[in-house]
């Protein structure tokens, strides 16, 4: 079953294009279903039907996962069996016709555009590392960034000339995103003053450096937002990845078409978009109650 997963692994990166992290997790979910046929005895996928499938997803349930944790785990197992009928390693796919747990709307939490001002004039800007910082920020915000896509952007993606970033998203997907006023502001005073003081005559290609020019790790981004959202008062629970949602919602309130939004986010599905149009809806709705001459009668 190793071999067999292996390759399936090796499918993914070389045919599919997969990211590290999205490789991670596959590889993950792949470990956790072969532990759970190894512990009943299964050494061999054509020795799993539906109820095998079954009593997995209960006992990844009983383990404390999401709906949504386990309906990722389910696509992955899925991803696997179709590739090995196409291989011809098996027959039949047990999973086929065992149903993806329900979800629901789970809709991601956004910033107003008054926090989010807030929240990108936080940084000092008279020091390096704020201006750093602040450039961060304003690229994310003003480009709709993945928090992955943002630490490993290099100078040579960004144009501040022509106002655009140049971004390799998911299954090594480029696209080309531009960016406003402040972002370029942001960015080229990091890259004409702060950037250097920091690289200390140390060579790095990357955009934003953190110690001895390497580039900043996830964590120490997600760790700078929490700083300015406390700093700032936003009570929220903020992260990295509320600016990508902040910036998704705010162009849709202001009248973006949703392709448009599609392409910038990067989404190869309209429906992962899509979620967003209920963000919109609901401010809609608080703006037409709020502001509509009807609404305003004492009826």
């Amino acid at each position: 079953m190793d071999e067999l997963t292996q390759r399936y692994l090796d499918y993914l990166i070389i045919e599919k294009g997969l990211s590290g992290n999205s490789m991670a997790s596959y590889s993950a979910d792949l470990v956790q279903y072969i532990t759970f046929l190894e512990k009943n005895s299964i050494y061999n996928l054509n020795n799993v039907d539906s109820a095998v499938i079954l009593a997995w997803l209960i006992d990844l349930s009983k383990k404390g996962l999401s709906a949504k944790s386990r309906a990722r785990h389910l696509i992955t197992i899925r991803g696997l069996y179709k590739f090995l009928i196409a291989e011809k390693k098996i027959t039949k796919s047990p999973v086929k016709n065992v149903d993806i747990p329900k979800i629901g709307l789970a809709l991601p939490k956004i910033m107003t555009v008054q926090e989010v001002t807030i929240l990108l004039d936080a940084p000092d800007i008279r020091k390096p590392r704020g201006m750093r910082n602040s450039a961060m920020m304003e690229i994310m915000y003003g480009a709709g960034l993945r928090v992955s896509e943002l630490i490993v952007l290099r100078l040579q993606d960004i144009n501040l000339d022509a106002n655009f970033v140049r971004v390799m998203g998911k299954g090594s997907k480029e696209r080309i995103i531009p960016i406003g006023s402040p972002a370029r502001a942001a960015t080229q005073k990091w890259i004409k003053k702060g950037r250097p003081f920091l690289l200390n005559k140390i060579s790095s290609p990357y955009l934003f450096i953190a110690r001895a020019g390497k580039p900043m790790t996830r964590q120490s981004f997600w760790k700078i937002i929490k700083k300015y959202a406390l700093f700032t008062n936003i009570s929220k629970n903020i992260t990295p990845h509320t600016l990508r949602h902040s910036f998704a919602t705010h162009l849709l309130e202001g009248g973006a078409d949703l392709r448009s939004v599609q392409t910038m986010l990067g989404h190869s599905d309209i429906s992962t978009t899509q979620i967003y149009t209920h963000i919109s809806r609901e401010y809609l709705t608080k703006m037409h109650q709020k502001y509509h001459p009807r609404n305003l009668l004492n009826v």
